[in-house]
């Protein structure tokens, strides 16, 4: 699938009065009520997927994707590290731990699902240890710039941005070695959606969805994206 890169789509961060077109969230629920005959046909599986919240959301955040991935036969977990505070350095190693622990119980690499900053999360943890991972799936996540491009950099201040932007560009130099789909959506006003389009790595997978940023956790079509690219049972 050809996208976009960051050469052809200025990547500037949403403005904040574009977050009334997150309302949109509210179409969400009468889309997933019609779309569950066909979010039941998804293919089943039986592996071992633990699901990251984005920055200031916890594992209540992901409780409807995770209740339905199980649904299908998975074995699905949150993370269980309570609020995401955005603090990306200091929650690493405690969520490697974390994958750690199910890859060990499990006894094969784990799938990693996050949301926005979870995603994050997500693709470093593979990055650093990819022995534990089987595939990342991200939705939301910006790659490029930390949150340099979404409304949440003035909750970071100007210094620390730049800061993470660097420490962004350094990591995405060392590419990752599993699996990435990366869903994205042009209608995400948390997140600008170029900063989602990962230029680093050819072998990522980029998905377009049509969903605000808040709705993407109960949005049919990123549920069925994450159900099709689990291994089937």
């Amino acid at each position: 699938m050809t996208v976009p890169t960051e050469k052809d789509v200025p990547l500037v961060a949403p403005a904040p009065r574009g977050l009334l077109g997150e309302v949109r969230l509210l179409r969400e629920v009468p889309r997933l009520a019609v779309s569950a005959p066909r979010l039941l046909l998804a293919p089943r599986g039986r592996s071992r997927v633990v699901v990251l919240p984005g920055f200031t959301s916890s594992d209540r955040s992901t409780a409807p994707l995770r209740w339905y991935l199980g649904r299908l036969g998975h074995d699905v977990h949150g993370w269980g590290l309570g609020t995401n505070d955005g603090d990306v350095e200091a929650l690493l190693p405690r969520v490697i731990d974390v994958v750690r622990g199910h890859r060990d119980a499990a006894g094969r690499p784990v799938h990693l699902v996050g949301w926005s900053l979870g995603g994050v999360l997500a693709r470093e943890v593979a990055r650093e240890e990819p022995a534990l991972v089987a595939q990342v799936i991200t939705y939301g996540t910006p790659v490029v710039g930390g949150p340099k491009y979404t409304v949440a950099a003035a909750s970071y201040g100007p210094e620390a941005v730049e800061r993470i932007a660097a420490e962004a560009d350094r990591r995405n130099a060392v590419p990752i070695e599993v699996p990435v789909t990366a869903l994205y959506s042009r209608q995400d006003r948390v997140v600008a959606w170029a900063a989602c389009i990962d230029p680093h790595s050819q072998t990522t997978d980029h998905v377009e969805v049509f969903s605000s940023h808040a709705g993407m956790g109960i949005d049919p079509d990123v549920w069925t994206h994450v159900a099709t690219r689990l291994p089937r049972a």
